[in-house]
């Protein structure tokens, strides 16, 4: 059920208080720039029931501001900065009233969201240093790390206030790789959009085009059929197994247990080579498409359990490993009312005993009902492993149940409607394997995209990595790094 409600700028606070004390979670934020003026559309989710609930804000095109949502909700307040940064919406009384998005040789006055922003101006001076807490006192020395890394990771800078090994304070710098993803989106047709979804964070491919589908179909009122639907959600989990086997092995090489590395890294590639096999690409692009699925052909019973049986036996090695158990214990623990307060998605909330995911709260398909959803309430690094390691096992079970009730090998696909046809608006929620992504859709009149806004899990959970890692040591940060795997293109747009 999805509901639009257009309120007064001061309702906002009351209205967004009444549905988070109801349970509901805020899932995004998007500014538009209508003919009329500014508008801001808050989008808040539960389930189940799968509810969807959009409270949308008009501005005044000369004072474009909003009262800010930051003490009722720890993500508004950082929606409310990129938004800022963004197209210059104003948080009136915004407690951290800092840059997020735009650093500090972005020249000042110029928001590359804006429909006359024109192609960027040349970046100037820095207007000064991004303001790190600095912790002072007898034995306190800083440790900067990055933004460029010695292996292939993206750009990201990490601030340690430590004192012998002890990180005081940690704080993470972003947004190095800024590539304007909502921007591209605008006045390309549904088709056209595909790809760019499939790139939003290389590793998502799937849930990133699932996300964008299912809103743009919704937007358009395409009826997409049940079997389509099956062969997506096979899809979703094969993602979902690709990626969480490689993190395993990695945990294992970052406690120095390179051969169990080796070994996941074997199996991974085992999955790389069916996942081509089963839409033509290794991350799985192009199988979920504007109104259906795309599959080659079906995995087969026999490999999947012999990955599955090699998947197993890794994992038992590590855990029977008491090395790899000591490390992985006790390690970056975050705490269930910290995962809380922050809105933690996917397996790093499921790690400290918050039981939310999407296949359950917002089914597109009709297996939410029976699934077995993993949770641990350590929340340290090896709460982390076993989720992953569980969730495994779970996706296997869906892969062969789906490709046991699928009888086409090829297109499955629904008509696409004309132009005009659906509400213009919609909403996508999907369980990718890092956790919840939220794709809201508007489209023009004559069916391209006016505005579409991605939200990955990466952009909820990486406020929760410097928290995990309070008073741990410096050399905890590989591993606890590596325990969260957050995504750095997913969060930069």
């Amino acid at each position: 059920m999805r509901a639009s409600h257009e309120i007064g700028i001061t309702e906002l606070p009351q209205r967004a208080a009444e549905l988070l004390d109801a349970g509901h979670r805020l899932a995004l934020i998007v500014a538009h720039h209508d003919d009329g003026g500014l508008r801001v559309v808050y989008l808040f989710v539960c389930g189940p029931p799968d509810t969807r609930t959009e409270l949308h804000v008009r501005l005044d095109p000369d004072r474009p501001e909003v009262p800010t949502l930051a003490h009722l909700s720890f993500p508004a307040g950082r929606f409310e900065r990129e938004m800022r940064d963004l197209f210059g919406i104003v948080p009136l009384d915004h407690p951290l009233p800092h840059r997020l998005v735009r650093h500090f040789h972005w020249p000042r006055g110029w928001y590359p969201m804006h429909p006359d922003a024109g192609p960027p101006p040349t970046f100037g001076e820095q207007e000064g240093p991004y303001p790190f807490l600095e912790v002072e006192g007898e034995g306190v020395y800083e440790i900067p790390v990055g933004p460029v890394h010695a292996g292939l990771i993206e750009p990201g800078h990490f601030r340690f206030s430590v004192v012998g090994e002890t990180i005081l304070k940690l704080k993470a710098r972003l947004w190095f790789v800024h590539k304007g993803i909502e921007k591209l989106f605008q006045s390309r047709t549904v088709a056209a959009g595909l790809p760019l979804a499939e790139r939003i964070s290389g590793d998502t491919a799937v849930g990133h085009a699932l996300a964008y589908c299912l809103a743009v179909e919704e937007a358009n009122g395409t009826k997409v059929s049940e079997e389509a639907q099956r062969a997506r959600a096979l899809l979703l989990e094969l993602e979902r197994i690709h990626n969480h086997v490689a993190d395993l092995g990695m945990l294992c090489n970052d406690v120095g247990h390179g051969i169990l590395n080796a070994h996941a890294q074997r199996v991974r590639e085992q999955l790389l080579r069916l996942n081509k096999e089963v839409t033509g690409h290794r991350l799985l692009r192009g199988g979920v498409v504007p109104g259906g699925a795309i599959v080659r052909a079906l995995p087969d019973r026999r490999r999947l359990k012999a990955i599955g049986e090699d998947i197993r036996e890794i994992a038992d090695l590590a855990l029977g490993h008491s090395t790899v158990r000591d490390r992985f214990t006790g390690t970056a623990i975050l705490h269930t009312p910290a995962a809380r307060e922050i809105s933690c998605l996917g397996y790093v909330a499921r790690a400290s005993g918050i039981a939310d995911d999407a296949r359950v709260a917002h089914p597109f398909t009709g297996y939410g009902a029976q699934l077995d959803v993993p949770v641990h309430d350590t929340g340290d690094v090896l709460a982390r492993f076993l989720v992953r390691a569980e969730e495994i096992e779970t996706s296997l079970a869906l892969i062969e149940q789906f490709a046991d009730s699928l009888e086409t090998r090829a297109a499955v696909l629904a008509p696409q409607p004309p132009p005009g046809a659906g509400p213009s608006t919609g909403v996508g929620l999907v369980e990718g394997w890092r956790g919840t992504i939220a794709t809201r859709v508007e489209l023009a009149p004559d069916g391209t995209l006016a505005r579409v806004k991605p939200v990955d899990p990466s952009f909820f959970n990486w406020p929760a990595l410097p928290v995990a890692l309070a008073d741990t040591i410096v050399p905890d940060f590989p591993l606890t790094n590596k325990s969260f795997n957050l995504s750095y293109a997913g969060n930069d747009l």
